[in-house]
């Protein structure tokens, strides 16, 4: 399916999603509208802790063959993407499967270097979630793009797409084979301010000049946003045992809910439902995907080809796990 020039397009959610769908399609030249009844960052992407990390990623949560060349070529669209500004420290691993790690990355044949913390990678880099989101409003605001304060219907005239992340509940099928995943992340008053990331087993420690970022809890099957001070306490032993002196520190917890599907990938492409395009199901890497995401989306408004990883990403493949609309 493909439409004219000429015929807009309203996108639901207002996350890293859903912003950089909006951006592409509008420098292609689409009237385009975001529909998202949330404040400005007050989602996932806003709570998230902004890794580009196709290393990591692979390594420590594996989603299948060649997934490294996939994440890969998502992280490098950023820069000319978006003109923000990225963390390049890279990320170092600190724990007690240093030696296996290393293993890993000699088997996956990326770049690393060991240090006085353990392997370190170059390859995984990292942006601030807030800043970045600030700066997708601008761009897209200067591109035409419009935004409106409420929840899409579907009903919208020319095409719907739905980036809702664990949202949009009923607006197509394909959505009921996403599971919420709660997630907590500590802002720290202090910690490191720069350098690479520390990976652990179950947490990582981002440094940042406004306060380091811990996290990230992860609970399968929950959709509330309340701070459960029983994950946050497990975070903080977690973070202490990879950065000793954290614990000390005070902290904020903030709280999101993303999306997964059965595979861990997202869902990108059309759905059984007329007229409505799925970018859902990103799980944590919502910001790392989020322009390889969009150029397959408006490819697939333009009709033109969406990319080597198109069938891998198609909601079709969980057609027996969806309902029928």
């Amino acid at each position: 399916m493909t439409t004219g020039n000429g015929a807009g397009v309203t996108v639901a959610g207002a996350g890293a999603l859903g912003l950089c769908i909006a951006l592409q399609l509008a420098r292609a030249g689409r009237r385009v509208t975001v529909c998202d009844p949330a404040p400005v960052g007050d989602n996932a992407s806003g709570v998230a802790a902004g890794m580009l990390a196709p290393v990591f990623e692979t390594l420590l949560d594996p989603q299948g063959d060649d997934e490294l060349t996939f994440l890969r070529m998502a992280r490098d669209l950023w820069p000319a993407f978006a003109a923000t500004p990225i963390d390049r420290f890279g990320a170092v691993y600190r724990g007690e499967r240093a030696d296996a790690v290393r293993a890993q990355l000699d088997a996956l044949g990326v770049d690393w270097r060991d240090t006085a913390d353990g392997p370190l990678t170059p390859e995984d880099w990292r942006l601030d979630a807030g800043a970045t989101m600030t700066r997708l409003y601008v761009l897209n605001e200067q591109a035409g793009v419009r935004f409106e304060t409420r929840a899409a219907t579907g009903d919208d005239a020319g095409l719907t797409v739905l980036a809702t992340g664990a949202g949009g509940a009923g607006l197509a099928p394909e959505l009921a084979c996403l599971t919420p995943i709660k997630g907590h992340i500590l802002r720290l008053a202090g910690g490191p301010s720069e350098g690479p990331v520390l990976r652990g087993d179950g947490v990582y420690l981002c440094p940042d000049p406004a306060g380091a970022l811990l996290g990230a809890t992860m609970e399968t099957g929950v959709d509330d946003r309340r701070v459960d001070p029983g994950q946050v306490d497990g975070l903080r032993a977690r973070g202490e045992r990879l950065y000793p002196g954290l614990g000390a520190l005070r902290a904020r917890a903030d709280v999101g809910v993303r999306a997964g599907t059965p595979d861990g990938l997202p869902m990108v492409g059309w759905s059984a439902r007329p007229g409505t395009l799925l970018a859902v199901g990103a799980r944590r890497n919502g910001w790392l995907l989020a322009p390889l995401v969009a150029r397959t989306i408006a490819a697939y408004v333009a009709g033109d080809d969406p990319g080597p990883y198109a069938a891998r990403l198609d909601p079709r493949r969980f057609d027996n796990e969806s309902e029928t609309p």
